[in-house]
């Protein structure tokens, strides 16, 4: 892993053309509201954008007035058939199955390299100075572009699955956060560089990018989230439509118990928070992935 940050801190100042590149913000019920857009503009980006959404979605007609031939519809329950839900519902209020679909999406657009985003960014910053010390003060990304090409970069020097921007929770302690510290954590939320030369499946209705990268670190994948990038996502259940109204329905306990389901050796059910508390999954990660054991254990 220490290798791995050396990589991806080498290329920072790099730049590569990646034709073979796209952004797919995925996106249900918000038509008029799909913020990630105009923050990508914001950011320089100058690449393909492609809308996904789904045939079960009532507001398909206005995504393709405001964004034509860049909404790509998918069917709901031909991808619900690919995975494992992890319960016998039919509440397919879900990004799961956007997630899924995206790989075959890229297939079919000729697309190689892509990455998933959730529709309500409204920021893309660094974390960090000039010499690579953290900074408090988030500088905002001007040029989203070289940005992407960087993370490409890394992502085919290595054999990840996926790589993911840092969120807002996980810089709570600044320079003194877990992740700064690590600079490279074994997880992926939200923001997802993919191939499909490098398919794997979400998993579970609810909760899936958990479910998937603990499940997928027991055997041996890697997905990692970088302390040098970060986005500022809106509340979940503030901002009508997407995934608020299953959460609303469901609550925190519901979500984080899908992982149980699927890792309960290694994750359990814990508060967190510091006034207002609130269930949420813990990930006990000597639990979760393989460990090399020292040669001095060695019999």
């Amino acid at each position: 892993m220490l290798n791995s940050v050396k990589s991806l801190k080498n290329l920072i100042h790099q730049t590569m053309k990646n034709k073979d590149f796209a952004v797919f913000i995925l996106t249900h019920g918000r038509p008029d509201n799909v913020i990630t857009y105009n923050t990508l503009k914001k950011a320089g980006y100058t690449g393909d954008i492609y809308i996904v959404i789904d045939n079960e979605d009532k507001s398909a007609d206005t995504y393709y007035k405001n964004f034509g031939d860049k909404v790509i519809m998918f069917d709901k329950k031909a991808v619900s058939k690919t995975f494992d839900e992890a319960d016998n519902f039919e509440d397919r209020r879900a990004i799961v199955y956007a997630r899924n679909a995206c790989f075959n999406i890229a297939k079919d657009l000729g697309i190689t390299y892509f990455i998933q985003l959730d529709d309500d960014y409204d920021r893309f910053d660094y974390s960090f100075k000039k010499d690579l010390q953290y900074n408090t003060a988030h500088k905002p990304i001007l040029n989203i572009n070289k940005v992407f090409n960087i993370l490409i970069n890394f992502y085919k020097e290595t054999n990840i699955k996926s790589i993911a921007m840092g969120q807002g929770g996980d810089f709570i302690g600044g320079h003194q956060s877990g992740l700064w510290k690590k600079q490279l954590k074994r997880k992926a939320m939200n923001s997802f560089i993919c191939s499909v030369n490098r398919p794997f499946k979400f998993i579970g209705r609810i909760n899936e990018d958990v479910n998937t990268y603990t499940r997928n670190a027991s055997v041996g994948d890697l997905f990692f989230t970088t302390a040098l990038l970060r986005l500022n996502q809106k509340e979940t259940q503030s901002n009508e439509g997407g995934m608020t109204d299953i959460y609303l329905d469901k609550g925190t306990y519901f979500k984080s118990f899908y992982t149980v389901m699927f890792m309960p050796s290694s994750v359990t059910i814990n508060t967190m928070g510091i006034s207002n508390r609130r269930l949420h999954h813990r990930v006990k990660w000597n639990n979760t992935v393989p460990v090399i054991l020292e040669e001095k254990y060695k019999k």
